[in-house]
C-alpha cells in the first residue's frame, strides 16, 4: 500500500519544552490508525504540525507520492491538498440546517453570491443527501443543526469534512460524550470513512479504539513509543508503565 503522509525526524519544543521530539511515522493512502497516549505525548501537536498550525523546529513532513513538504505551507493551503481535520469539540453552524451546513462544505467552487443565496444545483442535493445518509443524518436534513444531538453534531462534522473530499481525515476523540449507540455508529462512520481514504483518529477510549480494530501508534515524551494491533501495544511493559499503568 503506498505512503499519503510521512512525518519524517520532526522535532518542536515550546518554552523549553520539547512536545516533539524527533517523531517518525508513516501513514498509509487508506485505513484506518488509532494514536493514543499520555495527556502530554505530542497527539495534538502532531496533528497542529501536520495540518500547518504549528511549524516544527526541523524536520519535514511529506505528502503525497511526490513527497511534496508541507512544513511552512499555510493552513488553507494544506487543507486544500486534502487534509482535513476535525477538532474535539463540533464546529457547525448551528442556526443553519443540516443540509445547509453539508451544502457550505462541499468541495466543488462556490460563487460569493450564490452561497448568500444559498442556492444549491441538482448535483449538490444528490451528493447532501448521499452524505447525510453515510452519516446517519438523512431523516434530519431539515433540522438546524443546534437541535441536534451531541453525537449527531460530531457526525455533521464529519459529513462537513468528507464533503470536501479529503485523502486523510484527522478526528480528535470522536467518542467523548457520546451514547454506547452513539459511539457505535461513529465506529461504523470512520471505518466506512476509511475504505477510501487515510483516517486518523487521537483517542483515549481504549475501548472505542479496540472496536476500531487497526493499526494503533503510542506516542510517548514526542515520539513513537510502539505500534503495532491493540493487543501488541497494551502488551508492551514501556506502554504499561508510562500509560496504561497509570
Amino acid at each position: 500500500m503506498t505512503t499519503l503522509l510521512e512525518v519524517d525526524s520532526i522535532s518542536v519544543t515550546f518554552d523549553g519544552f520539547k512536545a516533539i521530539n524527533d517523531l517518525s511515522l508513516a501513514i498509509a493512502s487508506t485505513g484506518l490508525r488509532a494514536i493514543i497516549g499520555p495527556n502530554g505525548a505530542g497527539k495534538t501537536t502532531f496533528m497542529d504540525i501536520v495540518t500547518g498550525k504549528t511549524r516544527p523546529d526541523r524536520g519535514r513532513v511529506l505528502w503525497g507520492e511526490g513527497g511534496m513538504n508541507l512544513v511552512g505551507l499555510s493552513e488553507a493551503r494544506i487543507a486544500r491538498l486534502g487534509l482535513g481535520r476535525k477538532f474535539q469539540r463540533p464546529t457547525v453552524f448551528e442556526a443553519q440546517s443540516v443540509a445547509e451546513n453539508l451544502d457550505m462544505a462541499l468541495k466543488n467552487p462556490r460563487q460569493p453570491l450564490r452561497l448568500l443565496l444559498a442556492r444549491r444545483t441538482a448535483a449538490d442535493r444528490v451528493r447532501v443527501e448521499a452524505i447525510a445518509e453515510e452519516i446517519g443524518l438523512r431523516a434530519h436534513l431539515t433540522r438546524r443543526a443546534g437541535e441536534l444531538s451531541h453525537g449527531q453534531k460530531q457526525w455533521l462534522e464529519i459529513g462537513m469534512l468528507l464533503a470536501q473530499d479529503p485523502k486523510l481525515l484527522l478526528v480528535d476523540e470522536p467518542a467523548a460524550g457520546m451514547t454506547v449507540a452513539e459511539r457505535e455508529h461513529t465506529t461504523d462512520l470512520l471505518k466506512r470513512a476509511a475504505r477510501t481514504r487515510a483516517v486518523v483518529v487521537v483517542e483515549h477510549d481504549m475501548e472505542f479504539v479496540r472496536r476500531l480494530d487497526c493499526r494503533v501508534t503510542v506516542l510517548h515524551e514526542g515520539r513513537v513509543l510502539a505500534e503495532g494491533s491493540l493487543d501488541h501495544v497494551t502488551a508492551d511493559p514501556n506502554v504499561i508503565d508510562v500509560y496504561l499503568g497509570r
